[in-house]
């Protein structure tokens, strides 16, 4: 997976110093979030369970990007001790902790008849219980730091999304805790906010969810998602630019959660609709 290249929007030094410590950060969107810290200036720990893999990802990583160095620890986010120890080893191997991305996630179709009962639990605890273990280990250092978190959520539960209620149901717990951690946190110096992306070229959950169904006209913005555009919208919370932003969830879908609230009309049958200005 190529780096992301986000580093002529945002100056390359933002985050010269500061340390990210990211769930899911070895794959998919949540690999593309880190990549863009880095590139800033950060420092980074990665976390997941198939510690093969993540190592593969963080040597990937140092190599294609410019700025700080990304280290890997195994850690289930189901596990408070793995979580404990993850916190510890950032601590150790950098010194401090400045930001956090909930990002491990497990997803799947699923109709309702056919979704068992540990299938979604284990959807709630990678997901919901995952983000909430991880924040509550790595807190004290966030305090300490002034810092941010970032929940990585999604669109699923706006709308209601067909073999979705298991993500669905984790991710708005992740939007309420999003809002819950904001007030609570503030007052000792934490933002709390979340990105909900859209569908999002190159990632499993594209693949998986969506598969070849997806039409780009059925987007507003008539494309689909590039974790470039999650990487952005990242560095953009982090940064002195977001200060005074905390407790909301920033869609980058193009606009496409809003689209499926109505028919969908592609570009060509717009065309044809006649000029109506003769029966005003």
């Amino acid at each position: 997976m190529a780096a992301v290249d986000t580093t002529q929007i945002f100056k390359t030094d933002i985050f010269k110093g500061k340390v990210l410590l990211c769930s899911g950060g070895g794959s998919g969107i949540c690999r593309g979030m880190t990549e863009a810290m880095v590139n800033h200036g950060a420092n980074a720990v990665i976390i997941s369970r198939n510690f093969e893999k993540l190592q593969q990802a963080a040597d990937e990583m140092n190599k294609a990007t410019n700025g700080g160095e990304i280290f890997p620890v195994q850690a289930d986010v189901r596990k408070v001790e793995d979580l404990e120890n993850a916190v510890a080893k950032t601590i150790e191997k950098f010194g401090r902790l400045d930001f956090l991305i909930n990002g491990a996630a497990g997803n799947f179709l699923a109709p309702f008849d056919n979704l068992s009962y540990n299938a979604f639990r284990t959807v709630i605890e990678i997901d919901l219980l995952g983000s909430f273990n991880l924040t509550k280990a790595a807190l004290q250092h966030l305090r300490a730091s002034n810092g941010a978190i970032i929940n990585v959520s999604a669109t699923l539960h706006y709308t209601g999304t067909i073999f979705q209620q298991h993500a669905g149901a984790a991710k708005a717990g992740i939007d309420a805790l999003t809002k819950h951690w904001a007030v609570e946190l503030g007052p000792s110096g934490v933002r709390v906010n979340g990105i909900a992306p859209g569908p999002i070229a190159a990632t499993e959950g594209l693949s998986r969810l969506a598969g070849d169904l997806l039409d780009p006209e059925q987007i507003p913005v008539q494309r689909v998602g590039d974790i470039r555009d999650i990487a952005q919208s990242t560095v953009f919370l982090f940064s002195q630019g977001a200060s005074f932003i905390t407790g909301q969830t920033l869609v980058v879908d193009g606009g496409h959660y809003l689209q499926t609230c109505s028919p969908a009309y592609p570009q060509s049958a717009l065309a044809a609709v006649p000029d109506n200005d003769s029966k005003l």
